[in-house]
């Protein structure tokens, strides 16, 4: 059972597809595999899982932390989910740019976003469960958000109902982001 990129976005956000074995059963996938993972140029120090439900509707991000860096591996495990990745490097060719998965516990999709890539969701089934692998440990301290509805981003979010939390309905902006300090902990540098 083979790990396999179906798709790379802005060079960095991969969606990776987990083998899976069925039969009447059930099925049987490897989710994580450091071996393939390390082979498909993906990250294999993962620190942190965390497990989200949501209703549909709720709108969750965008969020990211520097300090430590963390970057998230997605997956949707029960229902179906828009996943989104934006980056958020100064200077990069594609600050701004965003990228929409949706994936589904049927479909097994995964997103791998960077850490200088703002991640956020959108539930799309009455109960949608959501589980991430992260690169960093949580740190409350260097950890922020920008708006989800930034119109600046222009993220097209399949639902127009949604649920926000308090928090993310009061993000920064992008440009408010870039215009921080602490921004230039995630500066593009192009690559040798």
């Amino acid at each position: 059972m083979n790990i396999t990129i179906e798709t790379k976005y802005l060079d960095e956000v991969s969606v990776i597809v987990p083998g899976v074995f069925e039969d009447g059963r059930g099925f049987f996938s490897e989710t994580f595999r450091a071996d393939q993972f390390e082979a498909l140029g993906l990250p294999t120090a993962f620190v942190q899982d965390n497990h989200s439900r949501s209703m549909k509707g709720v709108v969750r991000g965008l969020h990211f932390q520097w300090g430590p860096p963390m970057g998230k591996l997605m997956r949707v495990t029960r229902g179906a989910a828009f996943l989104v990745a934006v980056d958020i490097r100064k200077g990069s060719p594609t600050l701004g740019k965003w990228v929409g998965v949706e994936a589904t516990a049927e479909n097994r999709r995964c997103v791998w976003a960077p850490a200088h890539f703002a991640r956020g969701f959108c539930a799309l089934s009455d109960m949608t469960e959501i589980q991430y692998k992260c690169t960093g440990i949580y740190n409350s301290k260097a950890e922020s958000g920008i708006r989800w509805n930034d119109p600046a981003i222009g993220i097209e979010w399949p639902l127009s109902d949604v649920t926000v939390s308090e928090k993310d309905q009061k993000a920064r902006t992008l440009a408010e982001w870039l215009a921080s300090p602490d921004s230039e902990n995630f500066r593009y540098s192009p690559r040798t």
